[in-house]
């Protein structure tokens, strides 16, 4: 029970802390920077209750974690932008190194819980503490005031892409639990895919569209009923948002923000592409880019990535961050191909193609797209689905009822 509660707990703060410095500012008044300070001094804490809750001989040790690919990966990665930190651009070393920590810390606390007890209950635990946690982001959001664009967020403080791409990612943990009849999330589906729609976060929405429609079209489990019902039931909810959809289109025609506009982001791709020609081969570091790189457009515009996954890679770390990118999701994808199961490989799949093409025209400014804490979590869930498919099918022949019946030994 315990360590069902404290899956539940980390998977919360995983999502609501998005929140954290938002509401740090707006409620108890500190400036931006205390809100961000606030916000990883929890991370940090929830890390030492986590190793404290987790002493002891584990169940599950890192060893037996680390023979998997995407997580070997997941540690190099680490490893790499641990070491960037002495050869970073940034503005601010110590505020660099405080980042890095906190992803340090985000992998550890993961790795602790699935160490501490059953991996499998541990992931599933966290999910729903992750679904939980974004369900409170998204009825926030629909408190907050409308931004001058109409989308959800802060003008000053929190962007509508990162709440879309919250509800998206937890929308996808909320469908894993509901096809594994682990609890009934339809209610909480609902409100995470509405908030998404009305965070009119274009990247993050075409994104989900695309994995949702492979998962559809690729998954034979599901009826043609329910899918023509969960079609039409989208359509519907976009119908009802026509209208704001409508006004939102001439306001991002006219008087959008000029970074949103695909011209805008062939002008992003184009400087961040020439910087990273210039340290081709390990980038400019970790943390490299927030009040580095010069604001642009008319507007000043201050980018906190590269708004393309890939080349936020090639001009952090170099091609050993193109490298390490093919690295992680390519073993990811060979491992989920091996799962027997075809509607959870589609599932997979479907998840994948999504965050491969959110990573198009958005990123993170520090992780990757699909989290490194998420990375080991997925390769978990893989390896025992195909640990549970070996066990089945090296089932000694003797334990299976003989086609011809008992048979009687003289």
């Amino acid at each position: 029970m315990q360590a069902v509660g404290m899956a539940l707990a980390v998977g919360f703060f995983f999502s609501f802390r998005l929140f954290i410095m938002l509401l740090s500012v707006r409620i108890l008044g500190t400036d931006p920077q205390t809100g961000v300070e606030v916000s990883l001094v929890l991370n940090i804490l929830l890390l030492v209750v986590v190793a404290f809750y987790s002493l002891g001989e584990g169940r599950f040790p890192v060893s037996q974690m680390a023979q998997f690919w995407p997580v070997r990966w997941a540690f190099v990665f680490l490893s790499f932008s641990c070491c960037s930190l002495l050869w970073t651009s940034t503005a601010s070393l110590p505020a660099a190194i405080a980042y890095w920590c906190a992803m340090a810390a985000d992998v550890a606390i993961v790795i602790l819980i699935l160490r501490a007890g059953c991996p499998i209950q541990a992931a599933s635990s966290l999910m729903k503490g992750y679904v939980w946690g974004a369900c409170a982001v998204a009825i926030i959001a629909w408190l907050l005031p409308a931004q001058s664009d109409l989308r959800l967020g802060d003008e000053e403080l929190l962007g509508p892409n990162a709440i879309g791409y919250l509800c998206a990612f937890a929308l996808f943990f909320a469908q894993y639990l509901a096809r594994e009849k682990d609890g009934k999330w339809g209610a909480p589906a609902l409100l995470l895919g509405v908030t998404l729609l009305r965070s009119l976060s274009k990247t993050t929405i075409i994104a989900f569209l695309a994995g949702e429609a492979f998962l559809l079209l690729r998954n034979k489990s599901m009826s043609r009923r329910t899918k023509v019902l969960l079609a039409l039931g989208a359509a519907a909810i976009v119908a009802s948002f026509s209208g704001l959809l409508s006004s939102y289109y001439d306001i991002y025609a006219n008087a959008g923000n000029q970074a949103e506009t695909l011209t805008g982001r062939l002008g992003l791709w184009t400087y961040f592409l020439a910087g990273a020609v210039e340290e081709p081969w390990i980038g400019h570091g970790f943390h490299s880019v927030w009040q580095v790189v010069p604001p642009f457009g008319s507007d000043q515009f201050e980018a906190r990535h590269a708004h393309n996954e890939l080349l936020q890679q090639f001009y952090a770390y170099g091609v050993a961050g193109v490298c390490m990118f093919a690295g992680i999701y390519g073993s990811l994808w060979l491992q989920l191909r091996r799962l027997a199961s075809r509607p959870r490989r589609t599932f997979f799949f479907a998840f994948l193609l999504f965050v491969l093409v959110r990573g198009l025209a958005d990123t993170d400014a520090f992780d990757l797209s699909l989290p490194l804490w998420s990375i080991i979590l997925v390769s978990m869930l893989a390896n025992h689905e195909v640990r549970t498919s070996h066990r089945m099918a090296e089932a000694p022949s003797l334990a299976r009822p003989h086609p011809l019946g008992p048979v009687q030994r003289v």
